[in-house]
């Protein structure tokens, strides 16, 4: 069994902390600041950093990753269709890595950049997915490289997981998310009943992460945009029918990034 906490950084990153107690090894996933990690390290004495983890290319998620590599000499893990600093081996769709034991797939999710990757292990109870700025809870990454097609289709991937699939994202937007999905569905129960539970929990103090593949089928309209009432309001604010599940993305996407 693997530990994973959340080391918080910059105003809203969490970079995601793979812990294997027995052996006192480590692994880190999109480490946009080495600050952190190193101070979890220096307060643990004996452990060692093996890994380093990269979804994508943006500077958030690679920002620590030269100094980690530096200072601890972890095998650097990334995507290769982008560039990213120091990086021992480029992973591509379909690919299998060995990280503190478990063995994850790497699954290609373009979108938010075109190269962007996901980590998926399905043998840990529960299943774990580390997926970066792809699918966030309750919402999805900006377009900032890929098309909405693509975007539909690496989402629509990752929603095919096992529903108890842990989802490990690296931004604390949930809150913000929640309150879209409520302007998208708002007669859908579970939405409403979620953001209660999320706002209790920022207000606490506590992470809102992680969430399950089986919650965002139930809650993320990007994950619902072949629901009718998904697509009804797209039809309505696009002023016309939208004739597929692409369209309707596209159409909620527009409407989050000026919500």
């Amino acid at each position: 069994m693997i530990q994973i906490d959340a080391l918080p950084a910059f105003s809203d990153n969490y970079l995601w902390l793979l812990q294997d107690v027995t052996r006192r090894q480590c692994a880190v996933v999109d480490p946009g600041d080495a600050g952190p990690v190193l101070a979890w390290l220096d307060a643990h004495p004996g452990w060692t950093l093996t890994d380093i983890l990269v979804t994508h290319h943006h500077a958030d998620h690679v920002g620590g990753v030269a100094q980690l590599k530096a200072e601890t000499g972890a095998r650097v893990l990334g995507p290769a269709g982008e560039k990213i600093p120091a990086r021992d081996e480029a992973l591509e769709d379909g690919d299998r890595v060995e990280v503190l034991g478990l063995g994850f797939e790497v699954i290609h999710v373009p979108g938010h950049t075109l190269g962007h990757i996901a980590y998926f292990n399905q043998d840990h109870e529960p299943p774990l997915l580390f997926c970066g700025d792809t699918l966030f809870a309750a919402g999805c990454g900006r377009l900032f490289e890929g098309t909405p097609a693509q975007m539909h289709a690496s989402l629509s991937r990752l929603a095919a997981l096992p529903g108890q699939t842990q989802v490990y994202c690296t931004h604390e937007y949930t809150l913000s998310n929640l309150r879209f999905a409520c302007a998208v569905e708002p007669e859908n129960p579970e939405v409403r009943a979620r953001f209660e539970e999320v706002s209790r929990w920022r207000e606490q103090g506590k992470i809102s992460l992680p969430s399950s593949i089986a919650l965002e089928r139930a809650t993320n309209p990007f994950l619902r945009v072949s629901e009718t009432s998904v697509k009804k309001i797209a039809d309505e604010r696009n002023g016309q029918e939208i004739r597929t599940p692409d369209g309707v993305f596209a159409a909620i996407r527009r409407w989050k990034d000026q919500f």
